[in-house]
């Protein structure tokens, strides 16, 4: 989103006017911005056979997927849901990764009928998996590297304690499965987390796999997960994608020549294609100056942004309709009967009730967790898609609250006089 001659624009498309049409709040992708990241990582990994994997989890809606599928992008997937949404969009369900957590056998079942490919991340799911299809279902195998690195500790999942994956410790037990049912094994997979600043937590997950491989000779795929680092404020430091694509890459390539042949290299980007497009269009209802801090209170809250809350995360915030407004100090809040705040102490442009605020890097994890919660509405969402919005999903009504529910009539209370 540029501002340009006093107003927010997303392709020359006027943001206010956005909010107009469709109202608010309401969240607005720029599909030319995830069409940008796709290219900078095909860009980065040359010389290898590169297979991007969209993580489907942080962003799922239907038409953002088949957006994914026309830049021949394949995706990932962490429940069938997801897959059927894929599917919808017009995936292949080979090409649909499917790395479960802790789910029950009924759906890893339902995944290998629907023709996914199945990652297992646990030493009983491979038992089960040997146990029910012998050397029918080819598998790839994730592993948990002991590798800590990363942000925030609620989206790293490569250290001792993570409940994800299955422990390198525990790398002669799954070979022993492996060879008592005679399992495929067509890949390797490693997801360390999220927020990685350098190559660093890739080379060392590269590492553990190149030395596990040995172990499998008729793999196909080498997966390194995701977690690149996106810029959530001005400065922040980011994945150099460029230095981490030339590193990985030449350690891939050694690999292979030592495998004895050349893999395919998959990564699962999720909020690294997704995040920077995503913008969350909110308006203040109120202004309310405390002895202590003037809160500026919008129609949303963690209902529709929860990472502020649930991670700490940092969003930063532009006063759209008052682009020029002198400077504030305003800690941003939502409406919802929890404490909610987007943030604390943050300088905008003067904030007037009716001001729209836009919320950046909305676009991974914001409607995917968002919820109903105070019996709110979930917002709409709005591609921008070669210079004209369309609507990719409508608001809720009240009527999408209700559905489900099957009321009961009961008599009415006696009133005791």
């Amino acid at each position: 989103m540029q501002l340009s001659n006093q107003r927010y624009t997303i392709q020359d498309v006027d943001v206010l006017a956005i909010a107009d049409e469709f109202g608010l709040p309401v969240y607005v992708y720029d599909a030319d911005k995830i069409i940008e990241k796709i290219g900078l990582l095909r860009s980065s990994f040359s010389g290898v056979n590169l297979k991007i994997k969209y993580a489907a989890k942080a962003l799922t809606n239907v038409s953002i997927l088949k957006l994914m599928r026309q830049q021949g992008v394949e995706m990932d997937s962490v429940s069938v849901n997801e897959a059927r949404m894929g599917m919808l969009a017009g995936f292949e369900p080979g090409r649909i990764m499917f790395t479960p957590s802790g789910v029950s056998f009924e759906e890893i079942r339902e995944a290998v009928d629907m023709g996914l490919q199945l990652n297992v991340d646990s030493l009983s799911l491979l038992e089960w998996v040997g146990q029910t299809y012998g050397s029918r279902v080819a598998i790839s195998i994730r592993i948990n590297p002991h590798i800590s690195e990363g942000g925030n500790i609620k989206i790293s999942t490569g250290h001792a304690d993570s409940k994800f994956g299955i422990s390198i410790l525990q790398r002669p037990d799954i070979l022993a499965i492996v060879k008592k049912y005679q399992i495929p094994v067509a890949g390797l997979h490693i997801h360390t987390g999220s927020d990685f600043k350098n190559a660093n937590a890739f080379l060392k997950g590269a590492d553990v796999l190149f030395d596990l491989a040995t172990d499998y000779p008729d793999l196909t795929f080498i997966d390194f997960g995701s977690g690149f680092k996106v810029a959530y404020k001005e400065g922040d430091h980011i994945t150099d994608v460029a230095e981490l694509g030339r590193q990985v890459s030449e350690a891939f390539q050694n690999f292979c020549q030592q495998y004895g042949r050349d893999l395919e290299l998959w990564f699962e980007p999720g909020k690294f294609l997704v995040s920077e497009s995503g913008h969350l269009l909110v308006k203040t209802n109120i202004v309310k100056e405390n002895p202590t801090r003037t809160f500026a209170a919008v129609d949303s809250g963690l209902n529709h942004l929860i990472r502020p809350m649930m991670y700490d995360a940092y969003h930063d915030i532009k006063n759209i309709s008052n682009p020029l407004g002198a400077e504030k100090i305003y800690t941003v809040v939502g409406y919802i009967c929890e404490t909610d705040t987007f943030a604390t102490d943050r300088p905008l442009p003067e904030v007037r009730p009716g001001d729209v605020l836009s919320f950046e890097n909305a676009g991974a994890y914001g409607f995917s967790m968002a919820s109903n919660y105070n019996a709110r509405f979930r917002p709409s969402e709005v591609l921008v898609y070669e210079g004209k919005p369309y609507l990719i999903r409508q608001r809720e009504t009240f009527d999408d609250l209700l559905r489900g529910q099957e009321i009961i009539e009961f008599e009415e209370e006696l009133v005791k006089k």
